[in-house]
């Protein structure tokens, strides 16, 4: 089992994760003009990281296991 964790947009993503994953995070937390900054949570869904930003999006893996950005309404989601 592995643990999640929250952090500060902005803020070093956690090391755990994949490097092309970290980027996704780094590339939304880039677009954000936000004060404060909201927060971001990792979960870990069979074994995939889930980040959650306080604002909707999410960014995880797809079919293919790419890092993907999406909104929590959108349906693959």
């Amino acid at each position: 089992m592995r643990l999640g964790t929250r952090w500060t947009s902005g803020d070093e993503p956690p090391v755990s994760l994949p490097a092309a994953f970290r980027d996704r995070v780094r590339a939304v937390d880039g677009g954000l003009d936000a004060d404060p900054r909201p927060k971001w949570t990792l979960t870990w869904l069979e074994g995939r990281p889930v980040a959650e930003l306080e604002t909707g999006v999410v960014v995880s893996f797809d079919a293919a296991g790419e890092p993907v950005v999406g909104q929590i309404d959108d349906d693959e989601f």
